[in-house]
């Protein structure tokens, strides 16, 4: 195949490193070839200049050091690189894990403390036995391993995940991989840049939804990952990811009790706080929704027990009866000091009925629209994608999927979980402006 299959591209971008060697070359596949002869270091990535023609091969990649953008520059780094998981026994694993899998620090190949290595970088030049990282230069069976720095133990194996080479589990929340076209080919765009789609997803908001690059990611909660595209045109789109053939891993967390907000609650309660039956979340009556199961296969959405798939404040479901849609279940607590301690009842949080003027002043916990529908949250995109954003609007109190008035509407309002509705006035009254404060 073509020499580049091997490189990860990224227009754009410049990164900052010492050990670099500079040489003249016509384009891209040239420069490739010469990171691939490279003998002054270990090449693992090359920039190109097209204005220049000029090549630089790199001994780090992006993963290893600061990134700027410089608009005339492409970066390629080698994929074999920027995995941190091994294909079969991981003769060709070349992370950067330094620890065996029991926590020990692995010692450097090139160093005869503690232990005096069999295998050396000079003994084996292209097994990667750089610094200290976990190798498998003799093609072991149990895949890659280091000399330890424990005197009493002189190896162990290292545990390295196995590559799902770029699949997806679940709806992709946790996908980490570095695909970064949409499936109609389009180019995505950067987290960090807001050209040429503003957005809310701001990488210090999201710290743990890694939003690097410009890979596609799901912080949202969308059915799979997902970018802003760099057509103007064209705001955002799905990737094209295929799930992993491997079931998703147990999590171990799944709870018959109120933890947190219930996201992993798998009990089987089927009655609302109010008394209303459940209605099974593979039908759509009375209630039309989007909570699949088929769609979202591990959220635990099962016969009609109550569920959080969402983030709401606790599970919920939509119920039997249409005259209501949606509402809270009463599910146990796990630790019974979250209801009180010694029975003295914890206070409940101040709630606000009614609004005053326009309610932008409104902060109450009503996330309920004038027509039932349930509230969307703020910092999500899933259904609608918006900008009224908490970063963008950090005086507006946007909290969860309560009713505000960001934007000095008429009275609170909010975007709604129904895919056919972007948004709603919320079901509160003005308050009477002679009642007391």
């Amino acid at each position: 195949g073509d020499i580049l299959d091997g490189y990860s591209r990224t227009d754009g971008v410049w990164i900052l490193t010492r050990n670099k060697q500079f040489y003249e070359t016509n384009n891209e596949k040239e420069c490739a070839d010469k990171c691939e002869a490279e003998r002054n270091f270990t090449c693992r990535a090359f920039l190109f200049t097209r204005k220049k023609l000029q090549c630089l091969t790199l001994a780090e990649n992006a993963k290893m050091t600061v990134t700027f953008a410089s608009t005339d520059t492409v970066l390629y780094e080698k994929i074999i690189y920027l995995m941190q998981c091994k294909r079969g026994i991981g003769t060709d694993y070349r992370g950067t894990e330094a620890k065996t899998q029991r926590g020990i620090p692995c010692q450097k190949w090139a160093e005869k403390i503690p232990h005096k290595p069999k295998y050396t970088p000079e003994k084996h030049p292209n097994a990667g036995l750089e610094e200290n990282y976990c190798r498998n230069p003799d093609a072991d069976e149990n895949g890659p391993w280091c000399y330890t720095t424990d005197p009493a133990m002189r190896f162990d194996y290292c545990a390295i995940p196995e590559c799902e080479d770029q699949c997806m589990q679940c709806n992709g929340e946790d996908y980490r991989g570095e695909v970064s076209r949409t499936e109609s080919g389009l180019e995505c765009q950067h987290w960090d840049v807001q050209e040429p789609h503003m957005h809310g997803f701001i990488l210090k908001h999201y710290p743990e939804k890694d939003l690097k690059m410009n890979y596609c990611r799901n912080p949202d909660g969308e059915l799979r990952p997902w970018c802003f595209t760099t057509n103007p045109n064209k705001r955002w789109e799905y990737c094209n990811i295929p799930r992993c053939t491997a079931p998703p891993p147990v999590s171990g967390l799944d709870s018959q009790c109120l933890s947190g907000r219930g996201e992993d609650y798998r009990g089987r309660i089927a009655i609302t706080e109010s008394g209303n039956a459940c209605q099974h979340w593979n039908t759509q009556f009375p209630h039309k929704h989007g909570w699949i199961p088929d769609r979202y296969p591990c959220k635990g959405l099962e016969e009609n027990y109550c569920r959080n798939p969402d983030g709401e404040k606790k599970p919920w479901c939509y119920t039997t009866n249409s005259n209501i849609r949606w509402e809270y279940c009463a599910i146990p607590p796990c630790d019974r000091t979250e209801q009180g301690i010694a029975g003295v009842p914890v206070q409940a949080p101040l709630t606000e009925e009614c609004y005053r003027g326009k309610g932008e002043s409104y902060r109450g916990t009503t996330s309920v629209t004038a027509s039932g529908r349930k509230c969307q949250a703020w910092s999500s995109m899933f259904p609608h994608k918006h900008i009224k954003t908490p970063d963008r609007f950090p005086d507006a109190d946007l909290r969860d999927n309560y009713c505000r008035n960001p934007d000095g509407d008429s009275s609170p309002w909010c975007f709604t979980t129904d895919p056919n509705t972007i948004w709603e006035y919320c079901n509160l009254k003005r308050c009477d402006d002679h009642t007391q404060e």
